[in-house]
């Protein structure tokens, strides 16, 4: 995540009002507005191929998948962000044009420049949404992936997916092989 790009702190009012006339998106954080980065040949590749994968598994369901382009609205207005993939089975979602607001399912695919918010800040503001079931960390440099569900008493825990061993998503009742993730990501 870059530097503030205009005059903080702004409503998110003001930020949804501001983005729409905007060639760039832009992510928004309690009144601060942080222009996204660009993304590498490889961060494309595995969000699309999370995205393609997970929307063939899931086409005869009421989920739909959503990929990078759709903003997410955490904690009424508290932030805004565009996850890489998100997945939703909320009907205000399927409707929303502006942005979505109770994902079961959020994707984040890392690089460097935004790893450690993703990890961190980022995370806790996810953390704080109801709906939120599983949250997947996919680093495509090292090629490693976390996955964080949602348990008991509202805790996170944590799965380190293996390399011979499909990222299962439990609340989805859906897998997405490992080797498929990282297909032609090299």
């Amino acid at each position: 995540m870059g530097l503030p790009q205009i005059d903080s702190p702004i409503s998110a009012a003001d930020y949804l009002a501001w983005e729409e006339e905007q060639p760039e998106k832009s992510e928004y954080v309690c009144g601060e507005i942080f222009p996204m980065d660009e993304f590498s040949r490889r961060h494309v590749m595995v969000c699309g191929n999370v995205a393609s994968t997970l929307h063939l598994a899931l086409e005869e369901t009421g989920w739909r998948v959503y990929a990078s382009q759709m903003k997410l609205r955490v904690l009424e207005d508290e932030a805004y962000f565009y996850p890489d993939v998100l997945v939703t089975c909320d009907p205000a979602d399927h409707r929303a044009d502006q942005f979505m607001s109770a994902p079961t399912v959020v994707v984040e695919v890392l690089s460097p420049s935004t790893a450690a918010f993703d990890r961190g800040d980022k995370f806790a503001l996810y953390r704080q949404i109801p709906s939120l079931k599983e949250f997947v960390l996919i680093d495509p440099e090292k090629r490693r992936i976390e996955c964080y569900r949602r348990g008991e008493q509202a805790r996170w825990e944590l799965e380190d997916i293996a390399p011979d061993g499909p990222l299962r998503l439990q609340s989805l009742d859906a897998e997405v092989p490992w080797e498929r993730i990282f297909r032609n990501a090299d």
